[in-house]
């Protein structure tokens, strides 16, 4: 990493040497906000939320584990041609901040307006109660970052981007907020039908490989019962997942769900083993193809773990 910090400063002259017609009056002569998410989830929020005034980028892809994002020159391209950038937050895209770095675009340093952290205000689930380190594996020192696969997070999220756009368009406030309500009366809509068809799972324990659904579990009173992964980010020992096996077979757990990034055939082993079924979830948006939009996303999973579970 220090490497690349020392290398920064050529590469973001690479990175404006290559996108000519990228300087400073370039993102206020355009008719709409330029926005950049680090993730597709606060992508296709953000889009809810400005509607026809935003155009909105992603870093990762919706197939790809933010955890593991290489930095490229053609994010930076992307970075210096924002007006705003959302960010996740929790630590889970501290990679943005090398991205900002090259990109050498002032508007979106930590601390000014054109910046929208998505994790203000949320309640913030898994925080560590003792000190982290790397033995510990992929823990996050401010708690786990995956919140938006929960769908009670949106309001909250979409505040927070709602107000990051008004600052930099204050007179089409009233626009956004309209659009926000929208977007919040869909969602629900949703909600109460997700609900339905949870509510007879409350209470059900299900295995994870990495924790990305704990935010969503805990929305529909559901319990995690353990992960594949040793640790965090940390591949499984065979002394791991025999323990676990155990504990599934005592616990009567059904279900494994995984990333599609993941190990799904030893997901598949493991529920062997134990008795129970594996289902892929989507982590976010565009991780698979029935998750095209927010609210699809959300569908599908609820409609997966119910399947699952069943």
């Amino acid at each position: 990493m220090r490497s690349l910090l020392r290398a920064l400063p050529v590469i973001a002259l690479a990175v404006v040497q290559l996108a000519p017609g990228l300087g400073p009056g370039a993102a206020a002569a355009a008719d709409k906000l330029r926005v950049v998410a680090t993730t597709t989830d606060l992508k296709a929020l953000t889009e809810a939320v400005g509607g026809d005034l935003v155009e909105v980028n992603s870093l990762a892809r919706g197939n790809q584990n933010p955890h593991d994002l290489e930095v490229r020159p053609s994010l930076m391209v992307k970075v210096r041609r924002a007006d705003l950038l959302v960010i996740n937050g929790l630590d889970l895209d501290q990679w943005a901040e090398v991205v900002v770095q090259g990109a050498n675009n002032p508007k979106v340093l930590p601390g000014t307006p054109g910046r929208v952290d998505a994790s203000q205000g949320l309640p913030v689930l898994e925080v560590p109660t003792t000190k982290v380190d790397r033995s510990m594996g992929d823990v996050h020192p401010m708690g786990n970052p995956h919140y938006t696969p929960d769908p009670g997070m949106a309001p909250q999220i979409t505040a927070n981007i709602l107000a990051g756009l008004a600052r930099l368009m204050p007179g089409s406030r009233p626009v956004f907020e309209k659009n926000r309500a929208d977007f919040l009366g869909r969602l629900e809509q949703a909600m109460s039908r997700w609900q339905a068809a949870l509510a007879p799972f409350k209470g059900a324990r299900i295995v994870q490989y990495h924790a990305d659904f704990v935010y969503l579990f805990a929305r529909f009173d559901l319990v995690k019962a353990g992960a594949i992964e040793d640790r965090p980010g940390i591949p499984a020992t065979p002394g791991h997942l025999a323990r676990l096996i155990q504990e599934m077979k005592q616990a009567q757990v059904k279900l494994v769900v995984v990333e599609p990034w993941n190990d799904v055939k030893l997901a598949e082993r493991v529920a062997q083993e134990a008795g129970a079924k594996v289902r892929v979830l989507a982590p976010s948006v565009g991780a698979l193809k029935e998750a095209r939009t927010y609210l699809d996303t959300v569908d599908y999973n609820v409609r997966t773990i119910a399947d699952g579970l069943r």
